[in-house]
């Protein structure tokens, strides 16, 4: 099917730019922009907040036209080094598109995209060769919007209106459920799942689509999937090594039943005993990387080559795809090919990011080709997103949606601060939850809550649990883990591996950058890292993750432990992970620091309109104090925090359990 252009309405500018313009039209279109998302307007509202955020995106990005730029050849990738970046708000995406041109010859423009964005710098794709280079030559750059990514939202939404997904937006609980289907008796490939009763009815239940039309959804809260990648990545740094050691994980059912875990059994399960002979499968997930993690699970135990296939974009990097799915993979030496619609459409099972099963609606695949749609981390994607994985593909009547992921946990990235304001950053499982809540569908034939913790030592939980969860989760981790940090002799407590230590910094800027950063937060962090390596014989560098709201923090904290790692060279000190909170979502250390940064309120009011810091967010409170095993440290000015309702809960707990140091009544130095 035609991918058309999408251009933006003249009078989307004018809503975008609030001028109040004397038209009834006008007003329309804000009441519309306005009112909650429903089953009338659901077409054009979402269709108006993409135009906001492309308008954001493609006025915000000519800040990042350079003169005199200087590139940086490696291989066929270009590095632009480039300071200033937006925090939590790449202005610049992987895909976006550059010209480029030699200072005083427009006549020789280069065009490439983006390869990868990294902290102060860009890699870059040109898409023919410049063999007019030479280093230290100087170029002006121009960036403009890569759109495709937004057209296809666009066409996911006409042809939503096409397909009459509604059904499947909007379940109708009279009209869901309505098969009566007996449950089938299972013989699982993982036979941990067996032994937690919630995995294996889900299971049941998707197998024989209790709740369709309306998507069954699992709710994964933190750390209710015991084997973690991140985690087993740091330990085995060598990629092939890392990936065939989760192999061997899934094959020897060495891995709990997670989210991931229950989704990929569903599909096996699917796949290899319905006894349709039409039953195709598409598996997505929000970002490569989760889909490879899917892909894994899905193949562990010898998949069946020709019935799985992972298909990745063009643009994709060829040394990240995992060994074990090469051979399952569109991967064709160092570049990705597509085969022919005929052959795709062989597959059982196709896993791919909802962007790229896109190119599947453009190639035509009949509507309800794929019987069941499954999207993991479905809290992340905007609900457009997910809606090119559905529309032009599912059929509403006969197809089976599935989501996972924890609507409670880092949800989209939306820059337009209008369009965030009138509820696009709400996810489609955030949004399924809440109307699954006000019509008594969360029962088991539309739903599974995942309660079993396998992270965290009870009291790190307890907080979390208690605001996010209901109670409802319980800590079942492995006890030499969790309780390996109880004993540490700096606890203010002994048996409870929490501590807040107030510090009253100071918030500084650089001239290049407007990211923010605290010297004594950093100071106190570093200290604590050299406490934990000297005096815990079981914890190592690789066991320590550092979690900041923002970059120029990362930044000073990594510029700290690099200093301290040339004087104590009997330790890789650069195997601490520091990073922001997004860059934590889906990790687990054994030890988490945290450095919050702030030490007045002057900066608050800017964070909560960006979306910014740790303050006033409840869903990077929650990552944050999520992500620990066995011991949480928390630096941070203990007034400024206190102003916030969910950081004052922490404080709270912390004072309760006598976990509390400050600069001046710290006697872990004695």
């Amino acid at each position: 099917m035609q991918l058309k252009k999408y251009q933006i309405p003249d009078y989307m500018y004018s809503i975008y730019n609030s001028r109040r313009r004397q038209s009834d039209n006008l007003d329309y279109k804000r009441q519309i922009l306005e009112t909650h998302l429903n089953f009338q307007n659901y077409i054009e509202k979402l269709q108006m907040l993409l135009y906001l955020e492309e308008i954001w995106m493609k006025d915000n990005i000519k800040k990042y036209n350079i003169s005199d730029a200087v590139f940086h050849k490696e291989m066929e990738l270009f590095t632009l080094e480039m300071s200033g970046f937006s925090e939590n708000r790449p202005s610049v995406r992987q895909g976006d598109i550059l010209s480029v041109y030699p200072v005083g010859n427009k006549e020789m423009r280069y065009w490439g995209s983006v390869h990868s964005v990294q902290h102060n710098s860009v890699k870059i794709k040109f898409f023919k060769s410049m063999d007019q280079f030479v280093e230290g030559m100087k170029f002006n750059v121009e960036f403009t919007v890569k759109n495709l990514i937004m057209r296809l939202q666009h066409r996911a939404l006409e042809l939503a209106y096409e397909d009459r997904l509604m059904s499947v937006l909007f379940p109708n609980p009279k009209h869901c459920g309505q098969q009566h289907n007996e449950l089938p008796k299972l013989r699982l490939f993982n036979t941990q799942v067996e032994d937690n009763p919630r995995q294996y009815q889900a299971i049941q239940h998707i197998m024989a689509g209790s709740s369709r039309p309306a998507p069954y959804l699992i709710y994964g809260p933190p750390g209710t999937g015991a084997l973690n990648l991140t985690i087993l990545h740091s330990l085995f740094q060598n990629r092939i090594l890392f990936h065939l050691f989760h192999l061997l994980c899934v094959y020897f059912n060495l891995s709990s039943a997670g989210k991931t875990v229950t989704m990929a059994e569903a599909i096996k399960q699917i796949a290899n005993n319905c006894t349709s002979t039409s039953i195709k499968i598409l598996a997505c997930a929000s970002t490569n990387s989760a889909c490879d993690v899917l892909c894994e699970n899905i193949v562990g135990g010898n998949e069946d080559k020709s019935k799985v296939y992972r298909m990745y974009a063009k643009y994709c990097d060829s040394r990240l795809v995992p060994e074990v799915l090469k051979a399952y993979s569109n991967l064709d030496r160092q570049t990705f090919v597509f085969p022919e619609k005929k052959e795709l459409m062989k597959y059982k099972i196709i896993v791919t990011t909802p962007y790229t099963a896109g190119r599947l609606v453009t190639e035509d695949f009949p509507v309800g080709h794929f019987t069941h749609v499954f999207f993991d981390e479905a809290g992340h994607g905007l609900e457009t997103e997910c809606l090119i994985a559905l529309a032009g593909l599912l059929c509403p009547m006969k197809g089976q949606v599935v989501l996972a992921g924890d609507p409670n946990q880092l949800g989209p990235i939306v820059r337009s601060h209008l369009a965030k304001k009138n509820g696009m950053e709400v996810s489609l499982l955030e949004r399924l939850m809440k109307l699954y809540t006000k019509k008594k569908m969360l029962k088991k034939s539309f739903y599974t809550k995942l309660q079993f913790n396998y992270r965290s030592h009870p009291s790190i939980l307890q907080i979390p649990n208690q605001l996010f969860y209901r109670g409802a989760l319980f800590a079942k981790g492995d006890e030499a883990k969790c309780y390996s940090c109880c004993q540490w002799k700096h606890l203010p407590k002994k048996g409870f591996p929490l501590i807040f230590h107030s510090v009253s910094g100071v918030e500084e800027k650089e001239a290049s950058s407007n990211s923010i950063f605290n010297t004594a937060e950093k100071d106190m962090i570093i200290s604590y890292v050299k406490k934990l390596l000297q005096t815990l014989d079981n914890i190592s560098p690789q066991d320590i993750g550092i979690i900041t709201p923002y970059r120029k923090q990362v930044q000073k904290i990594q510029e700290g432990l690099e200093i301290v790692g040339k004087e104590y060279r009997d330790k890789p000190w650069s195997a601490v992970k520091v990073g922001t909170v997004e860059e934590f979502q889906e990790d687990e250390r054994k030890v988490i620091l945290v450095s919050t940064v702030h030490s007045s309120n002057n900066q608050l009011k800017k964070d909560k309109h960006f979306n910014l810091g740790v303050i006033r967010s409840k869903k990077k409170f929650n990552v944050v104090l999520t992500r620990a095993m066995a011991l949480l440290i928390v630096v941070g000015d203990l007034e400024v925090l206190k102003s916030d309702c969910y950081w004052g809960k922490f404080i709270e707990y912390c004072e309760e359990n006598g976990a509390i140091l400050s600069t001046s009544n710290d006697t872990s130095n004695q």
